[in-house]
């Protein structure tokens, strides 16, 4: 059994048309998107684009089992990665038995 793995979506995408061909997708923001290439969003999901489809992937994995009394998850956007630590000395690690994702 794996301990963590990323959660998909596949959004539908109007195909964006230049001269009758198909260029790219436009995402939820209006942001236009080549086909066939792929970015990385703020919120830390990994998408690319297709003929009709956006999808998106999550980058990271969430902690779900560790000791939620004395320890608290922290989020990084800049490595998109969380990091579990003791709440009242964060500089030390607390241990995470499952992750979700």
């Amino acid at each position: 059994m794996p301990l963590s793995n990323a959660y998909c979506v596949r959004q539908p995408s109007k195909p964006e048309m230049s001269d009758g061909k198909i260029v790219g997708c436009r995402d939820l923001n209006g942001e236009l998107h080549e086909l066939d290439s792929q970015w990385r969003t703020d919120s830390c999901h990994d998408c690319s684009c297709s003929e009709g489809a956006i999808d998106c992937c999550s980058s990271f994995s969430t902690p779900s089992n560790y000791d939620e009394e004395n320890c608290v998850s922290i989020f990084n956007k800049e490595t998109c990665t969380y990091k579990v630590v003791e709440k009242d000395d964060h500089s030390k690690e607390c241990p995470v038995h499952e992750w979700v994702g």
